[in-house]
């Protein structure tokens, strides 16, 4: 972890750097230029968050800007929507919209959403390399609707992309109102307190420095060379002996915060992509990894407490727990809230401990920016030191990358299969792919049934039951 934060190549992949802790400590980055450019960054970061909230930065039409867009997927996606979730406060910033997948059905239900308030909506385009397929599609979908009112797409459009990007370059050219950077060292995962965090918390009005330096207290303190008296350190240890060192046992994560909702989700990510490896470091295939699922309590007494109790041992639970309660909650007819969510979460995890269940929790006084910061610098740590245990690298991303060479298969095989329909004429799938040349017949199939649901003018005979003996063709 030393060597880690000196600046060593640790994704081998790509050849990069993994440099997060310098984004809430730039004082630590290896080389000079890159605290001065993290330093910049956050300024300038601040000074647009205020910029559309004080109304001083404004639409083309001189109204200020009333929504925010948000169009990013993974850590671009699940960082922003947990920093909305946790820290915004009723009525402060701008509300939030996301377009964090390809679904059509979602794309429509946001923009609905929006109606009229699209033409004073900020969007932002968040894409590391700029060539991303979920946030190039979204960012199509979105500029159509907007320009589609009359309205000026540069004027309202803000990328967060590395530096010199397809993306950068696009917003540069067409000098759209703001571009920040993601640097090349930093992984979608781990981006949370680069501009991927700190534009969303400047957005509503959240104290994005207390946030960073909750992350770079708890860095500090993660940086102990004595288990004991390293939370990070604890926490990946129990992990391993949890998980025989195998990921066994599923991570539970039950927050008892309303705020917290999400973060079980944040944590699948930033947990599962950085540790669920077929090979180690060298080379040997070991299947590692550690499944998380949660949900925030105390829902969780209504929902899978149950199995957690009596059902299979195959898990380890994460309480979260805040010791401060807002003041505008009193007590009425003798009852409080927080007494019966304090009892619901010790009832839980003595219920656990009896039946010979593990867990883990963990505490906090308050809950707010600086908090946040600490609960996620935490869990980073953890995951890098849980790496080292099992020897696998954390930093890259060799399943997610495979994936998304698939897709791009599947995509290619629907434009040949599209092509050789074109013709107008009925075609058995043995006949399509023998035209296209490809033996993957179940592929073909799924194409051919995505093409006949979403668009009307396919035709078919047959059974789909019986594909075989199906045959389709596009409609002139």
């Amino acid at each position: 972890m030393v060597s880690l934060e000196e600046g060593v190549i640790a994704n081998a992949d790509e050849q990069r750097q993994v440099g997060h802790y310098w984004l809430r400590s730039p004082e630590l980055a290896p080389e000079a230029t890159i605290t001065e450019h993290i330093n910049r960054e956050i300024t300038r970061v601040e000074a647009f968050g205020k910029g559309i909230l004080d109304k001083s930065i404004v639409t083309p039409s001189g109204q200020p800007f009333t929504d925010v867009l948000w169009i990013g997927i993974g850590g671009s996606g699940l960082g922003p929507l947990l920093m909305i979730k946790a820290l915004q406060e009723t009525g402060v910033g701008l509300p939030f919209h996301f377009f964090d997948n390809v679904d059509p059905q979602g794309m429509s239900c946001i923009l609905k959403e929006l109606g009229s308030r699209l033409k004073t909506t900020l969007v932002v385009v968040v894409s590391k390399s700029g060539t991303t397929p979920e946030p190039n599609l979204g960012m199509q979908q979105a500029r159509v609707r907007l320009e589609g009112t009359g309205n000026s797409w540069s004027h309202q459009a803000v990328a967060i992309t590395m530096s010199d990007s397809q993306l950068d370059q696009q917003a540069k050219q067409e000098n759209w109102l703001a571009r920040f950077d993601m640097f090349d060292w930093v992984g979608g995962r781990t981006s949370i307190t680069s501009a991927v965090g700190l534009v969303p918390a400047a957005l509503i009005g959240a104290d994005l420095r207390k946030f960073l330096e909750g992350a770079a207290t708890m860095d500090a303190v993660t940086r102990v060379q004595d288990l004991r008296r390293n939370p990070a350190a604890l926490m990946a240890a129990s992990w391993y002996v949890a998980g025989d060192g195998r990921g066994k046992r599923d991570m539970v994560i039950i927050p008892y915060r309303d705020r917290l909702e999400v973060f079980s989700r944040y944590l699948q990510q930033l947990v599962m992509e950085s540790l669920g490896k077929r090979h180690d470091r060298n080379g040997k295939v070991v299947h590692q990894g550690i499944a998380v699922y949660g949900n925030k309590g105390s829902t969780d007494q209504h929902a899978y407490v149950q199995q957690l109790r009596d059902g299979i041992d195959n898990f380890f639970a994460t309480f979260i727990e805040v010791l401060e309660n807002p003041s505008d909650i009193p007590r009425v007819q003798g009852d409080y809230p927080g007494d019966f969510l304090n009892g619901f979460l010790q009832g839980t995890r003595s219920a656990l401990s009896e039946g010979g269940r593990q867990s883990i929790t963990l505490t906090m006084e308050h809950f707010n920016a600086y908090s946040l910061g600490a609960l996620i610098a935490l869990f980073e740590r953890a995951v890098g030191l849980y790496g080292e245990l099992i020897n696998v690298n954390a930093y890259h991303q060799p399943g997610v990358e495979a994936g998304k060479k698939a897709a791009a298969a599947i995509l290619t095989l629907q434009s040949q299969i599209e092509t050789f329909l074109a013709d107008g004429l009925f075609h058995s799938i043995k006949e399509i792919q023998q035209e296209i040349d490809s033996d993957n017949t179940e592929a073909i199939f799924l194409i051919l049934r995505h093409l006949c649901g979403s668009n009307q003018k396919y035709i078919i005979k047959g059974d789909w039951g019986q594909p075989l003996t199906m045959e389709f063709r596009l409609q002139c």
